[in-house]
């Protein structure tokens, strides 16, 4: 089986996470969507919410779609979740099955700033989709890179892939959504109507 691993804090989920997925599960052929709320990253991060309320978010926000599930492996930690360790324990989890790390190109080629990147390249085949103002050529330049092996593919010094997919550019941000809660703006059609009605009900965001 063929399994995408797609991890972030999503705070809060919105339309342009769940498009990236689904375009890369039909462009790849993936079997399944696995959504990764973080639940203590090791860096801070402004504004976010506790971590019970992002999963039961991204769980609203993807139920309706068979192909994608949401994984409590990192919500459930209390110390910091490093994406090596939470992989790992997905290959324990996931055995014999094919699993692709779903990520922002500007964060694969942020990668040697990771915790312990040079086993993390080593895990699993990355899925690097397109980001507004980064060259996909640029992948090339990564630390970890051996060669590339044809349009949009690149093989890693481990022997793992790295494959760039161009998806449909979306103008929606976490941020921008904060912003416009703290703002008292609408964010109607940003992001799943279970979601917008989660955050009112729950008064997230700084909302009164």
């Amino acid at each position: 089986m063929r399994l995408g691993i797609f991890g972030g804090t999503f705070n809060p989920i919105h339309f342009g996470h769940l498009r990236a997925a689904e375009e890369v599960r039909d462009k790849l052929a993936i079997d399944k969507i696995i959504f990764m709320p973080s639940g203590n990253p090791p860096l801070k991060v402004s504004g976010l919410i506790e971590a019970s309320h992002r999963y039961a978010m991204t769980r609203l926000a993807t139920n309706s779609n068979v192909n994608f599930t949401v994984s409590d492996l990192e919500v459930l930690k209390t110390e910091k979740s490093y994406t090596v360790d939470t992989l790992e324990r997905l290959l324990e989890i996931y055995p014999g099955d094919e699993l692709f790390f779903i990520l922002g190109l500007d964060a694969f080629l942020d990668m040697p700033n990771w915790w312990q990147p040079e086993r993390l390249s080593g895990m699993v085949d990355f899925v690097a989709v397109a980001r507004p103002g980064f060259d996909p050529a640029d992948i090339g330049k990564s630390p970890y890179i051996k060669h590339k092996e044809g349009p949009g593919l690149w093989v890693l010094s481990s022997g793992k892939r790295v494959i760039h997919v161009n998806i449909t550019a979306m103008d929606i941000s976490s941020t921008n959504i904060r912003d416009l809660l703290k703002k008292g703006k609408g964010i109607k059609y940003l992001l799943p109507e279970t979601v917008e009605q989660y955050i009112y009900t729950y008064k997230l965001y700084s909302l009164d």
